[in-house]
């Protein structure tokens, strides 16, 4: 279930891995009344006619999975948008990869909250396969901006690769701390 923006935006990823994408670009543009989200891959992308499914919840390509008979990511993210004013828009090409970019407002009383950027980025950048990512991530709140980029390469050989868990707490502790959360401010809001 979608429950935030990050939670849009890691399915997003999510589908681009899937679609066997080499390389996956994940922007993430925050100010305090709108969030702009752009995931683009060079995977194999959608067919016109796929693209002009890619929204239905009753269709998917039986490809990517399998077991499931609908594909609600899209659905569910084009319908919050749409609740909230938001903007969407869909890019693809067959054996070229696909683009998503989407807008929320989020002074709109209907937007979903954001998430944690830190944990999506996190979940983003250890999804198991041979890819590259690059995350870029600014944030203006008015009074200060600040962003930061992270390449899943290079952080991979900081950290010694993903599959421990030393390694993915190191990962964690990075990208909070990118985000301006402590550890001991982390552990207080699961409270």
């Amino acid at each position: 279930m979608h429950r935030s923006i990050c939670d849009f935006a890691l399915d997003l990823v999510q589908n681009s891995i899937e679609a066997q994408a080499a390389l996956v670009m994940f922007d993430f543009f925050e100010t305090e009344e709108e969030l702009t989200v752009f995931v683009a891959d060079n995977g194999t992308g959608m067919t016109p006619d796929q693209l002009q499914k890619a929204r239905d919840p009753f269709f998917t390509d039986g490809i990517k999975h399998s077991e499931r008979n609908v594909g609600l990511g899209l659905a569910f993210l084009t319908q919050a948008i749409e609740q909230s004013g938001g903007e969407f828009e869909i890019d693809s090409r067959e054996g070229q990869g696909t683009s998503v970019k989407f807008q929320f407002d989020k002074t709109n009383i209907d937007t979903p909250p954001v998430g944690s950027a830190a944990n999506t980025f996190l979940a983003a950048l250890t999804y198991p396969g041979e890819h590259e990512m690059v995350i870029n991530r600014k944030f203006n709140n008015g009074a200060d901006i600040y962003s930061y980029s992270l390449t899943r390469s290079e952080l991979s050989e900081a950290v010694g690769g993903f599959e421990t868990s030393g390694s993915l707490r190191l990962l964690r502790t990075y990208l909070r701390s990118q985000e301006g959360v402590s550890e001991e401010q982390a552990v207080s809001r699961k409270k």
